[in-house]
């Protein structure tokens, strides 16, 4: 997780693209895993992984198909409200030509949800998919005990954000975040936990970490399609 980087995005969060840029980057996003991030999780439930995994599979499905544990409406429909207050619409975002290094990656996805042990797809969506660069600061702070976010901090958080304060989004339109926001503390240590105690043998561990390595190269091909199809090439 510590290598979840990458070189463009510092240009995706900036105010230096254009928004047809933008607009391909957001529909491949929502296209590669957005949309059906509530899929990749019944899947994996379906598997029918120990007690403790399913219910908390079963929470983070309920809040990102229903917005049940945070603002009242699916992670998806969210996001394509915040793509709203950006000024694209949700037609935009319903047929989606993936491009190629996209495609490879949603095909991943797909394959180790389905074909693959359900502790390997756990790994992949749980850890490397909803995570980021920044898991180490938020395993520190959730291990720390902070408590939940107030809503203070929630909308200081929200007024940082650089759709709103680069391409002037209406802070309402961004519910995504504020569901983040609202069900983050706990989520990572959640995420993990299950899957250091699932992965109890050599065999399982050597399998989870091949799993998320590949995930890692696959993204990693995926953001610089983006970045090529953009336009964008890196100058060092």
């Amino acid at each position: 997780m510590d290598r979840k980087d990458h070189w463009a995005w510092p240009l995706f969060s900036g105010n230096l693209l254009s928004l047809a840029q933008l607009k391909l980057h957001f529909q491949q996003e929502f296209a590669v895993y957005v949309r059906d991030f509530p899929l990749f999780l019944g899947r994996l439930y379906a598997q029918n992984p120990p007690d403790e995994i399913r219910r908390e599979l079963a929470a983070n499905l309920y809040e990102e198909e229903t917005g049940g544990l945070s603002v009242g409406r699916s992670h998806p429909a969210l996001f394509l409200e915040m793509m709203r207050g950006l000024g694209f619409a949700a037609s935009d975002f319903e047929r989606v030509r993936l491009l190629t290094a996209s495609r490879s990656y949603r095909g991943w996805l797909d394959t180790v949800t389905t074909r693959r042990p359900w502790l390997e797809g756990l790994a992949v969506m749980t850890i490397f998919v909803e995570g980021s660069i920044k898991e180490r600061r938020e395993l520190a702070a959730e291990s720390a005990g902070h408590p939940r976010k107030s809503q203070e901090e929630i909308e200081a958080a929200i007024r940082k954000h650089p759709l709103v304060r680069f391409r002037r989004v209406d802070p309402k339109a961004m519910d995504l975040v504020r569901a983040h926001q609202r069900v983050e503390r706990g989520h990572r240590l959640a995420a993990w936990r299950m899957v250091l105690q699932a992965a109890a043998t050599p065999a399982q561990q050597r399998a989870v970490v091949a799993a998320v390595e590949k995930s890692l190269v696959l993204w990693q091909c995926y953001r610089d399609g983006v970045a090529k199809a953009c336009g964008i090439r890196r100058t060092s």
